[in-house]
């Protein structure tokens, strides 16, 4: 018998994928599982670390790995990085899937990840990287998505709840 996760996350780095997903599994009896941790807790480094001592391509192929098998293994909730879209062959792994775009605009993601966190594609001006980032990807995760939930001025509950709301999933 085949697993699939109940609720797959995508959305821009910062904007809840993790809270959002612990209390979506919270609610909904299921577990939760996040691809930067499978990374970070297979690699033994953090994902900027992975970034500065190999590079972006090294990373996004350890990342494609680990949605895939994420994607085969969890049965319960799961967030992915904000880039793991970028890939064509995880996205069309993602078709079949319920999956959930949390998404918010360039002042929520400064206020959010602060500017100064260790994020490595945000080093040098975040907000023009960010703006630059997302209209790359914005039609990626709406192309991925089932449904849209967006995170500007709500906070982790009532995101939660819109995205029980979207999916049409009931709370265990």
């Amino acid at each position: 018998m085949s697993t699939a996760p109940a609720v797959v996350l995508v959305g821009p780095m910062g904007v809840g994928k993790s809270t959002v997903g612990r209390l979506l599994a919270e609610r909904l009896g299921l577990g939760y599982r996040d691809t930067d941790d499978d990374i970070v807790a297979a690699e033994g480094r953090t994902i900027a670390e992975i970034f500065v001592d190999e590079g972006e391509p090294a990373f996004r192929a350890l990342e494609k790995h680990a949605v895939r098998t994420a994607l085969a293994e969890h049965e319960g909730v799961l967030a992915l990085g904000g880039g793991a879209i970028l890939d064509p062959d995880t996205r069309a792994l993602l078709s079949g899937h319920r999956v959930v775009y949390l998404s918010m605009d360039v002042e929520e993601a400064v206020r959010r990840t602060g500017l100064n966190v260790a994020r490595p594609l945000l080093a040098v001006n975040p907000r023009k990287q960010w703006r630059e980032l997302m209209e790359a990807r914005r039609h990626l995760y709406e192309e991925v998505a089932t449904a849209v939930v967006p995170t500007d001025g709500r906070d982790p509950e009532e995101v939660t709840q819109a995205a029980l709301d979207a999916l049409e999933l009931k709370e265990a």
